[in-house]
């Protein structure tokens, strides 16, 4: 069981990584970021869908909370949009000098610097506290070398100054998964799952969990 745990936990990184952080907006219409905040509540899709583009190129954090609104939009492609404008948003910190830096600490995360990244990042926080997104990353570099206490601990701070934070609670069910407390780990994948349906490596996640409790709970009677 522990092998295909540590499988899915790996799968889920690679889902949310590949459907969040570094997925691609294209081009928006030129609209001020009021008309943009406007656009979201259009009844049209293709409307909507402009608005959340625009606001993936100069929303604020913020502005999130109502992009997060469109996470549950009807139109699949506003959906999508809307969970990678989030990530984009969350990755500014206001700062440009900040967030040269945090771009720096992670490429030296995708080129496996682990160490580099993490002083890097811890940098950034110290600069930065408030910049919810370099504790994430810090926690993501916490939970690939094993420091799971710790990268609980980077949760915590980036819960506390982002509440829709699907990243980091999906992060709390992976590391969750990791210490196979299965229970905590199917709670946390559907709490991400509520504020961001589009999540398919959660989706898989809290079914496969389903199975494997309702089976140990046969098993037990």
């Amino acid at each position: 069981m522990q092998n295909v745990l540590r499988g899915l936990s790996v799968w889920v990184i690679l889902a949310t990584s590949l459907a969040g952080a570094w997925g691609q907006v294209g081009e928006a219409p030129s609209m001020s970021r009021a008309q943009a905040l406007q656009a979201l509540a259009q009844p049209g899709p293709a409307a909507r869908y402009a608005g959340v583009q625009r606001l993936a190129e100069l929303g604020t954090m913020p502005d999130a909370d109502q992009v997060a609104l469109r996470l549950h939009d009807a139109d699949e492609q506003v959906r999508e949009a809307a969970g990678n404008a989030m990530w984009q948003i969350w990755s500014r910190s206001g700062d440009k000098a900040i967030d040269a830096q945090y771009q720096q600490a992670l490429l030296l995360m995708e080129a496996g610097r682990m160490g580099e990244a993490l002083a890097a990042f811890s940098a950034v926080i110290q600069k930065r506290p408030a910049f919810a997104e370099a504790w994430n990353k810090r926690a993501t570099v916490y939970f690939l070398v094993g420091e799971l206490s710790l990268s609980l601990k980077d949760c915590d701070q980036v819960m506390a100054r982002n509440p829709h934070h699907f990243g980091a609670l999906s992060g709390y069910g992976q590391i969750y998964l990791q210490l196979g407390e299965l229970e905590k780990a199917q709670q946390y994948f559907e709490r991400a799952l509520k504020v961001n349906p589009n999540l398919p490596g959660a989706v898989a996640a809290v079914e496969a969990l389903q199975r494997q409790l309702g089976k140990g709970r046969r098993q037990t009677i």
